[in-house]
């Protein structure tokens, strides 16, 4: 029995015990809650992978065989200072593009070099090299400039067709978007032989559409196929905010290999063309007003082919009426409903190819051979 026990009367003390055992009690906590912390902040083991799927190899091997022959493009323009008078230079834009040949040419859209006094090419590697314009044709919204590369040119990319495409086939899109470097996005063919008509009015035809995301900067890169040739060049979206909304358009490759070496040999392209003088508007008031699908021939020059082959346009009456000709309704048994398609159409052939018209007479239908002739 212990005599000496002093029981704990006085309130002070009390409290102070009490303060006591809750510090001992915090810091033992404290100590659970560190040593607790400290495990939980160890690396957590890494799960194995495993094995790439086929799909995610092969697209790896397209983007890393494809990547080095897509080039990053930033222009410039002059503007003149109001007060000094003095010109200087200003960055206008950004847009990508791709190889084409051995002797240094690069492909881009028009819009993406439109308007600018310079433009600098840099490829994969980082190296940047001054373009040189070599042609252009905007009615195609394709662009040739040439850089001089002496040591590790960069590869051209296998060229691929666009007259056998499938909707739903896979394509891969390369390209600068937003200035970031090389970017991979992949889709489907949404779409083929679609119309586009851009700000300055020019319709572009024949367009691939595409899910793929194509941002601001992809214009002029590459869309390929599954085996990484090329199938055309990303030029537009439709995207009330400007910003991808799964729906992309590209030039198709037959367009770009049809155009790009008359590029190159003679700085612009020439259109076949029949040498009949027609017009959209006049066209679209005149099909309303007569009820009818198909281009409208306002004239026939004389000595033109159409001339040749008996073509005949328009004839006004005494008092004002106007007495339709020929009415072309298709080109080599695909139809024809406006001026564009009728040049679309055409622009498929070349200079001195026959192709074969279904045109509408008095309301009899016949069939005509014309030889293109150059557009002037």
């Amino acid at each position: 029995m212990l005599t000496n026990y002093l029981p704990i009367t006085t309130p002070r003390l009390r409290i102070a015990i009490a303060w006591a055992i809750a510090i001992v009690f915090a810091a033992f906590m404290q100590g659970m809650i560190v040593e607790a912390s400290a495990a939980d902040a160890a690396p957590r083991p890494v799960t194995p992978r495993g094995e790439l799927s086929a799909d995610e190899k092969a697209t790896i091997e397209l983007f890393e065989k494809s990547r080095n022959s897509v080039v990053f493009i930033s222009t410039r323009t002059q503007v003149q200072d109001f007060w000094s008078r003095n010109i200087f230079s200003v960055p206008r834009g950004t847009g990508s593009g791709f190889i084409w040949d051995d002797s240094g040419h690069v492909i881009t859209n028009y819009h993406v070099i439109e308007e600018a006094s310079e433009a600098t090419i840099r490829l994969a590697n980082g190296n940047d090299y001054t373009a040189k314009l070599v042609g252009v044709s905007p009615i195609h919204d394709i662009a040739v400039l040439k850089i001089n590369v002496s040591q590790k040119r960069p590869p051209p990319l296998p060229i691929g067709s666009s007259h056998d495409l499938k909707v739903g086939q896979k394509v891969y899109a390369i390209g600068n978007p937003f200035g970031l470097d090389w970017t991979l996005t992949n889709g489907i063919v949404s779409a083929l032989d679609r119309s586009l008509t851009e700000e300055n009015g020019v319709t572009i035809e024949h367009l691939i559409q595409t899910n793929a995301a194509i941002n601001p900067g992809n214009s002029g890169g590459p869309l390929l196929d599954s085996a990484g040739r090329l199938i055309g060049i990303n030029t537009a979206i439709y995207s009330p905010s400007g910003t991808n909304a799964g729906i992309g358009f590209a030039v198709p490759v037959d367009t770009v290999n049809r155009v790009v070496p008359q590029l190159i040999r003679h700085g612009k392209y020439t259109r076949p063309a029949l040498g009949i003088q027609i017009d959209e508007r006049i066209n679209q008031r005149l099909a309303a007003v007569l009820n009818i699908k198909g281009v409208i021939i306002l004239k026939v020059p004389p000595g033109t082919p159409a001339a040749t082959a008996g073509l005949k346009g328009v004839t006004s009456t005494r008092n004002g009426g106007i007495i339709p000709g020929d009415i072309i309704t298709a080109i080599e048994g695909k139809a024809i409903d406006s001026v564009s398609k009728l040049v679309a159409r055409l622009d498929d052939f070349k200079v001195g190819d026959k192709t074969r018209l279904t045109v509408m007479r008095q309301g009899k239908s016949r069939e005509v051979q014309v030889t293109l002739m150059a557009e002037r």
